[in-house]
Order: C-alpha cells, then sequence, then structure tokens
C-alpha cells in the first residue's frame, strides 16, 4: 500500500515512524510519505491561504497550491505503481461521512491512498470540484462532531486504523476478528494471569472461572454474552443498527 500526505506541518505526522506503523514501513508493507504543501508555493512568503469571499471571520486554503500537489504526487505515485493505478484522495473534514471500522477495512483495500490535510476555515471549495471533474476518486471522512485544527490529529487516527488491517502488518492476524466494532458489537472484558490479584486497596479480584475451563466452546459463548451486554450498556445504538431497528433499511 502506498500512502501520501499532504499537510502544512509534516513534523505532525512524526509519529507514523512508531510501533506498527513504523515496523511496516521499514519492511516496506506500506510506502508512506508525507509532503510539505507550501513546496507547491510560488511566493516569497510561500503563501496558501487568503481571506474568505464575501467576508467572514478566518482564512480559506487557496486552490493553486493543491492543484499542483495533487498533480505532482499523483506523478510520482503512478512512476511507482504504474499509469493505470488510480489513488483515493481522502479528506478529514467534520461535514464528511463518519468513519468507521468498515470504513477502515475498506480502505485498507485500496493500493494506493492521498490524505489531504486541510487547516484554518477549510479549503477553497473549486479544489474538490477540480478533482472530481478530473477523475479523482474523492472521501471526506469525519471523525466525529467535533472540530479539530487541521487534518493531521484525523490522518493518524485513519492511518492507524487503516494500515493495521493491511496484511502482515498485525503480527497475530486472528486478534483483529474479535476486536470492538469487528462484528457490530463491543469487544469482551480482557483477563490475564494471575487469575487472582489483589488490588492495591487490598480487594481480592477473581478472574472469571470460565476462562480457566478449557472448555473453548463455553469459552466462545460466554465472550459473546458478555460482548453483548457491554454494548447494551456503552454503545446501545449499536444493537438497534444489528437488529435494524436503527435503519430504515
Amino acid at each position: 500500500m502506498r500512502i501520501d500526505v499532504l499537510t502544512l506541518f509534516p513534523d505532525y505526522l512524526a509519529p507514523l515512524e512508531l510501533s506498527l506503523i513504523g515496523k511496516a514501513r521499514r519492511d516496506g508493507i506500506v510506502d508512506l510519505q508525507v509532503h510539505d504543501l507550501r513546496t507547491w508555493t510560488h511566493d516569497r512568503h510561500r503563501t496558501v491561504d487568503d481571506t474568505p469571499l464575501g467576508g467572514g471571520a478566518g482564512m480559506v486554503m487557496k486552490p493553486e497550491p493543491w492543484a499542483e500537489a495533487f498533480a505532482a504526487v499523483r506523478a510520482v505515485g503512478q512512476e511507482t505503481l504504474g499509469a493505470d493505478v488510480e489513488p483515493l484522495i481522502v479528506f478529514p473534514n467534520p461535514a464528511g461521512a463518519p468513519f468507521a471500522q468498515a470504513t477502515a477495512q475498506e480502505w485498507s483495500q485500496c493500493e494506493w491512498i492521498i490524505f489531504a490535510c486541510g487547516r484554518y476555515e477549510g479549503i477553497d471549495e473549486r479544489v474538490y470540484e477540480h478533482l472530481a471533474d478530473t477523475g479523482y476518486e474523492i472521501a471526506l471522512a469525519s471523525l466525529g462532531d467535533y472540530v479539530l485544527n487541521g487534518g493531521e490529529v484525523a490522518v493518524l487516527a485513519i492511518t492507524e486504523a487503516v494500515v493495521r488491517l493491511v496484511p502482515g502488518v498485525v503480527g497475530n492476524a486472528e486478534s483483529l476478528v474479535e476486536e470492538s466494532h469487528s462484528d457490530g458489537l463491543l469487544e469482551y472484558p480482557l483477563y490475564t494471569r494471575p487469575a487472582s490479584w489483589s488490588d492495591p486497596a487490598g480487594v481480592l479480584r477473581e478472574a472469571p472461572q470460565i476462562l480457566l475451563s478449557g472448555d473453548h466452546a463455553k469459552i466462545a459463548a460466554w465472550r459473546h454474552e458478555q460482548s453483548v451486554e457491554r454494548t447494551r450498556q456503552r454503545r446501545p445504538d449499536l444493537l438497534a443498527e444489528a437488529d435494524g431497528s436503527g435503519s430504515s433499511s
């Protein structure tokens, strides 16, 4: 998988050198390149924004650097991947579709993703129009109903969620199957040794005995029950979606 990130703050993406994502990069599973958007400016101030037409607070990112950046990154990417390979361009945006585990699973199948990190009040709308007219596949993704200063934090989260699903990134692929949201439910409670533990207050806390039984069928049934109950308590909306009562389909 190839990932390109366009940003005004390349250092913001430094954590992608760490942990499993960093190892995937070093192992050649993921080719992740971070680009400074100001590379595609041509004035001595390296200007990327201007005041909004029609008035209003804040600044809007200019279309010219973005158009040049997408063209340049696309050309380099196609030299590596082939002229017939086109990227999915993802804009983190609070007005986008909610990013979910299903989205991560879908995007983990992509050969190439370009993330575009907006800043200030946002990006000139004509950038989206230009990309759509040029034939790019575009997605606007939201982490939730709140606003961040820029897209970099969202890109960190989305990249980790997507890349960890790429084959070879997580050592034990079976662990991905039982995670929260993988089957529409929250994950069951987890325990490890010691089976009996006295907490700092002196309270003895025992792990559920069924986990020590060795009966894998009963353990699986218990875990499913726990997942359903945890989901009912913490995210009842997910249960509504699962039984169809939360949608019109």
